[in-house]
């Protein structure tokens, strides 16, 4: 005789990026056991491919982990770590008034939502009739730049500059002159390289506006400094 099956709870949720309703499970013991390992031995390389597998496994398989922006990611796993584990997370933070003070907070999962900047757009305008439509980074895009190896460092600033182009080609989607689009997905990365290189510095910031006010999954939360009586407000 087989042992008896414990029936899991099904909940549905919306990506933030799509508006696409999907259904997700609890994490169970054999996945929570790969990310405790991740987080005891690993960087944030093996945290993240951690995260990955636990979403996909816990989503059905039905979404595609690695296209999923960052913010998808860590959105969804928010709530699947709310339904597995608790909707409340007790965390440390610093007091900003002095810099030093640790104080704990109890922070409320299900209130925890992707923030978006008024801002932000996708389409950015470089010339009158030349535009470019970026899409979001992905964690495919992120571990593929190795900027989370485990114990790993960039270690010069030309490496760092490298990446962050580099990222941004991974990002471009689509570029269009009057009535006339080219996909980025047809081009070579030193094409996509030349076009950035050939920017000037006004319309190089638009672009980096992109990545500085993309959607970000955030928590406000006021605390009070044990020693000093201030109340602050704190950005988790």
């Amino acid at each position: 005789m087989s042992l008896p099956k414990i029936n899991t709870p099904e909940y549905s949720l919306v990506v933030p990026s799509t508006d696409e309703e999907i259904t997700y499970r609890p994490f169970l013991v054999k996945e929570e056991k790969v990310l405790l390992v991740a987080q005891e031995t690993g960087g944030e390389k093996s945290i993240y491919l951690a995260i990955k597998n636990l979403i996909k496994n816990c989503c059905f398989g039905k979404i595609d982990v690695d296209k999923l922006p960052m913010f998808d990611i860590e959105y969804i796993f928010l709530q699947i770590r709310a339904k597995s584990v608790g909707e409340t997370a007790t965390l440390e933070v610093i007091c900003p008034d002095d810099e030093e003070t640790k104080v704990k907070v109890e922070v409320d999962l299900t209130t925890i939502k992707v923030e978006m900047d008024e801002k932000h757009s996708p389409r950015i305008q470089l010339t009158d009739d030349i535009g470019l439509l970026m899409q979001y980074p992905n964690l495919g895009d992120v571990l593929s730049m190795g900027v989370m190896e485990d114990g790993e460092n960039i270690k010069t600033a030309t490496d760092s500059v490298n990446k962050m182009f580099g990222m941004m080609q991974d990002c471009m989607y689509q570029i269009w002159q009057g009535e006339e689009t080219f996909d980025a997905m047809d081009y070579s990365s030193k094409e996509k390289k030349d076009f950035l290189e050939s920017l000037n510095h006004q319309q190089f910031e638009k672009i980096q506006t992109f990545f500085d006010t993309m959607p970000t999954v955030k928590y406000v939360t006021e605390v009070t400094n044990p020693k000093t009586k201030v109340k602050s407000e704190v950005t988790i």
